[in-house]
């Protein structure tokens, strides 16, 4: 059967039907699924049947398996991790706030992986937010003015010992873990030049940008503010419905990304990958 390619009626998404990605993929198949997430930045695969084998086996298709700074893998398998949230689980949503995976690491991983093994009949959509299009469309004076600019990244909202997931965080069954690591910066240009489209994306987040390189916390405040705002707007954004044995794959370094709820009283449990950005060396600013 030939691979089907339906592009959604948003920014970014496609779903991608007519492969079982339980048998490996030809060099063909890989070339062009390559194609498909680079033009459409969220791709997904319904209908599958995985092992975390097979979970491995695609994502190395991406590129290197990358691993997870705060969340401790599943046994047997260093680069696989779980996104659970348990039926009786009171806990704040998972990574509800706007953000692009690890990009307080040096170099931000290329992609994530994503694969549905238990998913709740209401709620848990995931949205993501095309920064092509963000930055696109950002107005003049605002772009000249971080055109040049680098954002201040670091881990410390969320896996700092005092952050959302920190010593605080009780109850949760999402095996995460909390360091002084978190409390790390990094700095990575805010127009910042995907290496493989050449695009330019705007590359920060409200979940770990906290400050921008050559400006006080109170100049870059309502700079931050303006930027967040901007680039969540809903035009930027595509709405993504899961079902259960679907496999997503997304482009890191050019859409942000949010969880959201809905499914109190419901297990939920995905399996994840990250996977490292071998060109990262090459992203510059515009």
């Amino acid at each position: 059967m030939a691979m089907q390619v339906l592009p959604q009626d948003a920014p970014c998404g496609a779903l991608i039907k007519g492969l079982d990605l339980r048998q490996a993929l030809t060099d063909a198949q890989v070339a062009e699924i390559r194609q498909h997430w680079l033009a459409h930045k969220v791709i997904a695969f319904p209908d599958q049947e995985l092992a975390v084998e097979d979970i491995e086996r695609f994502a190395a298709t991406i590129g290197p398996l990358g691993s997870d700074p705060y969340f401790t893998a599943i046994p047997g398998h260093p680069h696989v991790a779980q996104v659970r949230r348990d039926a009786a689980e009171r806990t704040p949503i998972f990574a509800e706030t706007w953000h692009s995976d690890w990009s307080f690491l040096a170099q931000p991983p290329a992609a994530t992986v994503l694969y549905g093994n238990v998913i709740p009949p209401v709620g848990g959509d995931t949205l993501f937010a095309d920064q092509y299009a963000a930055w696109d469309a950002l107005p003049t004076e605002l772009k000249s003015l971080v055109a040049d600019k680098q954002g201040i990244h670091s881990a410390r909202r969320g896996y700092s010992r005092q952050g959302a997931y920190g010593e605080k965080d009780k109850g949760r069954s999402m095996a995460i873990r909390y360091s002084d690591s978190a409390l790390a910066t990094q700095l990575h240009p805010i127009a910042r030049k995907h290496p493989e489209t050449g695009r330019t994306a705007l590359f920060v987040s409200m979940g770990y940008t906290i400050g921008i390189d050559g400006m006080s916390d109170e100049e870059a405040a309502p700079v931050l503010r303006a930027l967040f705002d901007h680039q969540a707007q809903p035009e930027f954004v595509y709405r993504h419905r899961w079902s259960q044995g679907m496999l997503m794959v997304w482009d890191n370094r050019c859409v942000n990304h949010a969880a959201t709820g809905g499914y109190d009283g419901h297990d939920r449990l995905l399996h994840r990958i990250t996977v490292e950005d071998w060109s990262a060396s090459t992203c510059s600013r515009d």
